[in-house]
């Protein structure tokens, strides 16, 4: 019977959500008005940690040209940091080292890198040692990552996102680390993971099995090396609007709307919150962080792991009928 109550309610759930379908497709300007969540959850930007915090630290960044890993490049420098950037794409990483420098007065160093190619990730290393010295804080943000139907993915298609995500981060990280157990010089390390690592997801396969093994990577290291002074910790951000990233996630904007739908904050993230955290995490305010996967994505994940979650959308007077019925169900 408990079961047949059950399945009588998911039917109900679904026949009600489907009457309130056009509701439901409000833009997204429409919806922020009418739930008037994001009101509740301010996007602090603002570099949060004292200046001064990473003065006489050399951060080292992969994807450091564009979107959070520029964000994140910018608040370090803004720190104090030694910034040194890397990206595939040289004219990006001039203008990006460009602007952050005439933003916070320090000088950043960019070097153009493939992170697939082990070869040329060792002699930026050697260049960077020799010229600039040894990272003390290193970040694994080079991505790549589109949406497909996993039937459409070829195998080189699927190649491509676990070289750069997962063999990359690998690549970097096993080389500085060498180097640093060497000098016997600890560190920070971060690296950017995703939600659907952990729950899995259609349409992003490739990236979701990188970005586990990213996770695994992370995780497992913290207990290695640690008593080589090194710290290890990954962000899994939520939806941020980064221009790079959205326009092979997202590149109509027909999906944003369903996005906000599963944002209990009701709103997506910004640049300023990740680098925030991305900061925190870094510094020795967090020294006794480590191993840790830390979701920045506004209630994002329970919200869409909840088997009920959808029944927000019912309204007070479906709830008088739906509490009738359930009255009206006899045994357990």
């Amino acid at each position: 019977m408990a079961a047949f109550r059950c399945s009588s309610l998911r039917k109900l759930s679904s026949a009600i959500t489907q009457c309130s379908y056009h509701q439901r497709q409000l833009s997204y300007g429409r919806y922020l008005l009418a739930q008037d969540q994001a009101r509740f959850f301010p996007a602090k930007t603002s570099p949060m940690l004292p200046p001064g915090t990473f003065d006489g630290k050399i951060a080292f960044i992969t994807g450091g040209a564009t979107g959070l890993g520029k964000g994140l490049a910018l608040n370090l420098s803004q720190l104090g940091a030694t910034v040194i950037i890397a990206s595939r794409s040289a004219d990006k990483l001039k203008s990006a080292a460009n602007e952050i420098s005439e933003k916070t007065g320090n000088k950043v160093a960019d070097y153009r890198l493939d992170v697939r190619d082990p070869a040329a990730i060792k002699s930026v290393f050697d260049d960077i040692e020799t010229n600039h010295g040894l990272p003390d804080l290193i970040v694994n943000n080079a991505a790549g990552n589109f949406i497909s139907p996993s039937e459409r993915l070829s195998p080189n298609a699927f190649a491509v996102v676990i070289n750069i995500v997962l063999n990359g981060t690998a690549y970097i990280t096993l080389d500085v680390g060498k180097r640093l157990i060497k000098a016997k010089k600890g560190a920070s390390f971060l690296a950017v993971s995703a939600d659907y690592a952990d729950c899995g997801s259609g349409f992003v396969i490739h990236s979701a099995a990188a970005k586990a093994g990213v996770e695994a990577l992370t995780r497992s290291l913290a207990a290695e090396w640690g008593r080589y002074g090194m710290r290890f910790n990954a962000i899994s951000p939520g939806p941020v609007e980064t221009k790079g990233a959205f326009s092979r996630l997202d590149p109509t904007g027909q999906f944003m709307g369903k996005y906000m739908e599963k944002i209990p904050a009701g709103r997506i993230g910004e640049i300023g919150e990740f680098t925030n955290l991305a900061t925190y995490l870094l510094s020795d305010y967090a020294s006794w962080i480590s191993g840790q996967i830390i979701r920045l994505n506004g209630g994002e994940y329970p919200c869409t792991a909840g088997l009920f979650n959808d029944l927000k959308q019912v309204t007070n007077e479906q709830w008088d009928q739906l509490e009738a019925m359930i009255k009206n169900v006899k045994g357990s």
